[in-house]
């Protein structure tokens, strides 16, 4: 099992025992190891094989849950959690998130209508079953229904660029409305997560009134969940909830820091705060002695007032950054403007929209040095990948074209080659020989055993003619999960081999994601950040991939296509 895979099972862990009503101690000891243990730029098991090291020296990982890992690790299950799943079924977790319906509602439809699925207590609704128990009747009913279609929906967490634009929309909407002096974004959102379960957004005003009217104006608002003084939340389409905070001038800071997150970088927060003693919340930051307060304007007068720099929002998950602040070596984190290349896009020549000469003249618009093209080889059918015979004319395509763009723009011969289900490469190494640029991907078989997948991607990072690996992991947010692979192994092969890592940034993958990031950085393995663009629009993707690249800590230098393209081109050609 790999770290993801053990965090899951603590977090499991962790809401099962919830649902039980346990201690609450152990609970958060359960969540707390699983954030550990998912942020970690290593392997869990390569720790627990060093005589010289201790998991439990690891902050959030205490002896209990090193030696239930040890189990897991040995046996691939914990004894403990099928205990609990035998007695909670998963179904009445799911029922009990319907807004209105708790957990003894949910147990008691459950034994009087035998409900096992979703799908069941919709269908028992809608046959008036609900209605006829006593305790429950035809206004609950009607509730269930409709809470059935929220809680579905709110399951599955928006993507962060989804977040984005109805972020913008949102934030235009409010911009009409007079009074409003400050107006800042926070929550997961701010943070960059690659999913996000709702919006907050913050706002001073010389109107509260005025401006909680205008958010429920918004025109997509489907109804208000709740409104009082200082708070406004609004469902916006079937599902998705978006929160407005209205504080004071002196608190904007504070509120800001608060409601950014993340928890446990609050948590880390206030323990500074109070060796100082001093408290922080979301009001500002204040004397314990006597209760005056010294910051809470700004957010750098919070982190000053605990003897810190600002940090940026992307690192505040209590990883890395506190220590990196205490020390003065906080990364001065990539900018969408340090990118001078896009090594990743499709033309008309696969199942691209737009011809090279297109994608090319729209690299330029966007500022950049170099580019390089890289359609899909035959093993991709449904795309019409290409040959060997249809990709070198289009190499030769690219030869005459070249002279066009002189002095202006770079245009790499590359090809995204997949690598086959029984391991090697799809095309010969001799045509592969001649590429400026070979990416190589992991398209068909994502769901061979661990061990199979593992052997492939290595298979591909160690021939010579392979500059870098896109998509890693090969999932699609919210659409499909990563394939099983050992991706320690994979990152380590990459660092012998001088082999690059892709961070694509379609805003459906953001793969590579934080961790391994994060991972990448600590073996210097350069990341290329690319668009996989199938189009000239895809080219503006670019942004998403460096929200997900601040998250992992990466800077300027730890990104490939930072450089000039002579540069790049020196770096490209090494492992050649």
């Amino acid at each position: 099992m790999d770290n993801a895979a053990i965090a899951n099972v603590f977090d499991e862990m962790a809401e099962l025992l919830e649902f039980r009503g346990e201690n609450p101690f152990r609970i958060r000891a359960y969540q707390n190891g699983a954030k550990a243990i998912r942020d970690l730029d290593e392997s869990v098991a390569d720790i627990l094989a060093d005589p010289s090291r201790n998991l439990a020296d690891v902050p959030g990982i205490g002896k209990t849950l090193v030696e239930k890992t040890q189990v897991l690790l040995e046996t691939g299950g914990l004894p403990q959690l099928d205990e609990l799943r035998k007695a909670i079924p998963e179904i009445l977790i799911s029922m009990s998130r319907i807004p209105g319906l708790g957990a003894k509602k949910a147990a008691k439809l459950r034994e009087s209508l035998d409900i096992d699925t979703l799908d069941d207590l919709r269908a028992a609704c809608q046959a008036g079953l609900v209605a006829k128990l006593k305790g429950f009747g035809a206004k609950t009913e009607q509730m269930i229904l409709e809470g059935l279609e929220i809680a579905e929906q709110a399951a599955q967490r928006m993507r962060w660029a989804d977040g984005d634009a109805l972020a913008h929309s949102i934030e235009e909407h409010m911009r009409q409305c007079s009074g409003i002096t400050q107006m800042r974004w926070a929550g997961s959102y701010r943070r960059g997560r690659d999913t996000i379960g709702d919006l907050d957004l913050l706002i001073v005003t010389e109107d509260r009134d005025a401006a909680m009217d205008h958010l429920e104006s918004y025109p997509d608002r489907s109804t208000t969940i709740m409104r009082g003084e200082t708070k406004v939340s609004i469902r916006v389409g079937k599902a998705f909830q978006v929160d407005m905070r209205c504080v004071e001038a002196n608190q904007f800071g504070a509120a800001l820091q608060y409601f950014t997150g993340s928890q446990a970088h609050n948590i880390h927060t206030r323990r500074l705060a109070k060796e100082k003693g001093l408290k922080i919340n979301e009001y500002g930051v204040f004397r314990l002695d006597d209760d005056t307060q010294v910051a809470g304007a700004t957010e750098e007068g919070v982190y000053e007032s605990i003897g810190l720099p600002w940090i940026d929002p992307e690192l505040r998950e209590d990883r890395r950054e506190f220590q990196w602040a205490e020390y003065g070596s906080l990364p001065k984190l990539i900018e969408l403007s340090d990118l001078r290349g896009d090594l990743h896009m499709h033309t008309t020549a696969t199942d691209g929209e737009n011809t090279i000469r297109e994608m090319a003249d729209a690299a330029i618009e966007r500022g950049l040095q170099y580019i390089a093209i890289t359609d899909h080889s035959k093993r991709v059918s449904m795309a019409m990948g290409l040959d060997e015979e249809r990709l070198r004319a289009q190499w030769q395509m690219i030869d005459e074209i070249r002279p066009e763009y002189e002095g202006r723009l770079v245009i790499l011969k590359g090809i995204e080659c997949d690598i086959l289900e029984a391991g090697g490469m799809d095309l010969p190494d001799d045509v592969l020989a001649e590429a400026d640029w070979v990416l190589a991907s992991v398209h068909y078989g994502q769901k061979q055993p661990r061990e199979k997948i593992t052997e492939r991607i290595l298979g591909a990072i160690e021939n010579p003619h392979v500059n870098c690996i896109a998509h890693p992991t090969g999932r699609l947010i919210n659409r499909r999960k990563p394939y099983e692979v050992d991706m320690d192994a994979v990152l380590k092969a990459a660092q012998a081999n001088g082999t690059l890592m892709e961070l694509n940034a379609n805003p459906a993958r953001l793969d590579l994601n934080d961790v391994h990031l994060a991972a990448a950085k600590k073996l210097e393995i350069p990341i290329v950040i690319s668009t996989d663009a199938h189009h000239i629009g895809g080219l503006d993707v670019m942004r998403f991939g460096i929200k997900q690249a601040r998250r992992g800590g990466l800077t300027r230098s730890d990104v490939a296509n930072t450089m000039d393209a002579a540069d790049f081109l020196r770096l490209a050609a090494v492992k050649r």
